[in-house]
């Protein structure tokens, strides 16, 4: 099965060498109050925002502009990261810290509150830092604007004690009057030498310039990249880049799909990445859709509600997850002192973007838990509906113990089932009810809402969620956010049950796929040392998936299929230290496997040159011993075959292990090959012997097994050269292991 990698990455960015970010008291105690005597877990957190801070600006500089990338999984503890990464600001010396804290006043709020208690902010008396809220317009309000002047002067001023140097932090959000007022407040301030970090919450969502495409259909005229058009919040935001001489910009997301596809000469694109690998205990696509398969469950076509398919009962598949629910807030109730027992049990309720249809599904839950709990509370024992009431919620008791070990018993849970029934909470949030949740109001709740429920937004304790949602126009990242039910669910993933069609859980699964291939891709050109510009865009993602919004992407981008096809090597030669490393590598693969190759079969009048060496050998070797250690230089060949090695390792991570068949054409012997115009192998394959008749050889390109991966090595001279004993591969990969690429090329 796939893991999650603990990857610990080099940098790449022109900072990477010019100073060391200090460790200090505001780091320490930050990381101390949330994981006491986790040694691990801190010091993870702590290596991996010094890395972060280690690529932003030497404060000591007096000027630096920045762009980088942070890339966390859904619900994984991003906004942890760029706490931390707040407080080493602060150690640091940075004289401001902006937060782009998401597009709704809620999650403005979520984040205020956050820092508040998170950093201590109001506690002591020699504060380190001043918060800020939205500032307000300084030509009508000038007292914002005055704080941050005042706050700045003592940074300026010579021989000020450090505990008068406050850092001022500031929360505003995506929002274009919010932002106004932040411009005009910056731009009555002397902000030389003064370094100033911006992060950006959602980095991809409404900080993109959504007018990109119409500036990519101008440029095709004009000849030239322009921005002449902007967004109104991409203008925004690229004023503030532009009036802070000293700033590094961090764009925090789960969906890097836009941020790495945009234009490379846009003001947002980033320059420089770090990966956040989760904690021990979190739970994301891995685990609920490759390794525990008893948490998916289907919500049949017939049971969700739309314009063109209306009902008036609730469907089963809400009943069944409501009765889960209860009996698992029952459960959480009573263990409320078990380690790991999150303070909240909550259920999500997801099924459009639509108010009125999530009206129905809000009237069918009150409805549903105003019944269970009058049943179970005020009839009699023989009673004949509590009696198949009572037999429903066994069977759920059933299913919940299968994948829980001390789930309290059914008679013990049914004692108090009827009362945490009766006072579970059940809010609507969308923008026609609120969309705030006091979490400390109660101990369990049900929500129903749509996009509310989406990016950004933190539901405490989720355990089941219902989401008879259509996947919408499909957008990757769009899809891949709505996966609130990810988290640090370790300790209790037995209770948790996610409801889907089988669109839906289809488009989760393979998005799985699609986010590893990113993640190693990634790491894989973080470690080779080279600029982020430099990567080729080129990912895995599934053909049911679009990748993000099309108004961002500045290029069209290009599908290409691996599967039930050969993939060829057409410059193997244009280097000659990778020459000689592949001449290696090949003899050391055979001289591992030397003992399984023998004579391939076939008919008995095939010349020498027309037989081969074949093994068989298990896929997972063959991509460790030789896909994997074979290098090509070539942009074409690079780009294609670390797609093909991508295709391979995903498959050999999730799937039991298969054997492949290795070639070697020739027996070894090398055979003569002409190069075209391109500089390219003008024909690998020898053809068809003879063209009409008996088939005497059927050709290279027959050479193969049809359902398994199959690599045929070949050792070439070039014809007219003096290239000789070049190695080359061609690789078959059959149908059932197809996989779908989208990217673009380098700008």
């Amino acid at each position: 099965m796939a893991k999650l990698e603990n990857i610990n990455v080099v940098n790449s960015s022109s900072n990477a060498d010019s100073w060391n970010p200090q460790y200090g008291e505001e780091t320490e105690k930050l990381l101390s109050k949330f994981f006491g005597d986790d040694i691990e877990a801190k010091e993870k957190v702590k290596e991996e925002t010094y890395h972060i801070m280690k690529l932003c600006g030497n404060p000591k500089n007096e000027t630096n502009n920045d762009t980088g990338l942070v890339f966390g999984y859904v619900q994984s503890g991003k906004t942890l990261s760029f706490t931390t990464l707040t407080a080493l600001a602060r150690d640091n010396n940075y004289q401001i810290v902006i937060l782009l804290a998401g597009i709704s006043t809620n999650l403005v709020n979520q984040s205020f509150s956050r820092l508040l208690n998170d950093l201590e902010i109001n506690k002591g008396f020699q504060r380190k830092w001043v918060l800020l809220n939205n500032p307000k317009d300084p030509f009508k309000n000038p007292q914002d604007k005055n704080t941050i002047q005042r706050e700045l002067a003592n940074w300026k001023k010579p021989n000020t004690p450090d505990y008068f140097k406050k850092t001022l932090l500031i929360t505003v959000m995506k929002n274009t009057n919010h932002l106004k007022n932040l411009l005009s407040v910056l731009k009555q301030l002397d902000l030389n030498r003064v370094p100033t970090l911006i992060i950006d919450d959602e980095g991809d969502q409404a900080s993109m310039n959504t007018k990109a495409s119409s500036n990519a259909r101008n440029a095709k005229i004009e000849g030239i990249h322009t921005e002449l058009e902007m967004s109104t919040i991409y203008s925004r935001i690229r004023n503030l880049k532009s009036i802070l001489p000293h700033h590094t910009f961090i764009q925090y997301t789960a969906t890097p799909q836009a941020p790495l596809f945009i234009h490379i000469l846009d003001n947002l694109s980033p320059n420089f990445i770090q990966l956040l690998t989760p904690g021990e205990k979190y739970t994301g696509g891995i685990a609920f859709f490759l390794e525990n398969h008893f948490i998916v469950r289907n919500i049949p076509y017939s049971e969700i509600y739309s314009d063109k398919n209306r009902f008036e009962e609730a469907p089963e598949t809400l009943k069944e997850a409501m009765r889960t629910f209860f009996l698992s807030v029952t459960a959480g109730f009573l263990l409320a002192d078990k380690k790991g027992n999150p303070k909240n049990r909550s259920m999500m309720v997801h099924p459009s973007r639509l108010v009125d249809e999530q009206e129905v599904y809000y009237e069918w839950v009150n409805s549903i838990k105003s019944f269970w709990s009058k049943v179970l509370l005020e009839r009699e024992e023989n009673d004949e509906t509590k009696i198949e009431l009572i037999n429903e919620f066994k069977k759920s008791y059933k299913d919940l113990k299968a994948n829980i070990s001390d789930l309290p018993s059914f008679e013990i849970l049914l004692n108090d089932l009827g009362h945490l029934i009766s006072n579970t909470a059940v809010e609507q949030l969308n923008s026609r009810s609120g969309s705030s949740v006091d979490w400390n109001s109660n101990y369990s709740f049900i929500l129903v809402g749509g996009q509310a429920m989406d990016r950004g937004f933190t539901v405490e304790g989720l355990t089941i969620t219902y989401m008879p949602r259509s996947k919408g126009v499909g957008n990757a990242d769009t899809i891949q956010q709505r996966a609130r039910f990810f988290g640090y669910k370790k300790d209790y993933l037995g209770h948790c049950r996610v409801y889907l069609d089988a669109e839906n859980e289809h488009l989760f699964s393979e998005y799985v796929n699609h986010e590893q291939d990113i993640r190693r891709k990634l790491a894989e050109h973080k470690f080779s040392g080279q600029h982020l510009n430099d990567m080729e865009r080129r990912f895995i993602l599934d053909e049911m998936f679009k990748l993000t919004r099309k108004n961002v992407l500045s290029e069209k981008l290009t599908r290409s299929t691996f599967g039930n096809k050969w993939v060829r090597i057409k410059a193997p030669h244009d280097n000659e230290i990778i020459i000689e490393s592949n001449r290696n590598v090949y003899n050391t693969f055979i001289k591992k496997y030397n003992h399984l190759f023998k004579e391939d079969s076939g008919h008995q009048d095939r010349t020498e040159d027309q037989k081969h060496l074949v093994a068989e050998i298990p896929l997972k070797d063959l991509f460790t011993d030789l896909l994997n250690e074979l290098k090509y230089t070539r942009q074409s060949d690079s780009t294609t075959y670390t797609s093909l090695k991508s295709v391979i390792d995903l498959y050999t991570d999730e799937f039991p292990p298969e054997n492949s068949f290795v070639y070697l054409i020739n027996k070894g012997k090398s055979r003569i090959r002409k190069l075209n115009k391109k500089n390219e192998i003008q024909q690998l394959f020898q053809g068809k012997n003879p063209k009409t008749g008996e088939v005497i050889y059927p050709g290279d390109e027959k050479i193969k097994s049809e359902d398994n991966v199959t690599v045929q090595i070949h050792n070439l001279d070039f014809r007219d050269t003096e290239l000789t004993n070049i190695i080359t591969i061609a690789v078959w990969i059959p149908a059932r292991l197809s996989q779908s690429l989208i990217s673009k090329l380098n700008d």
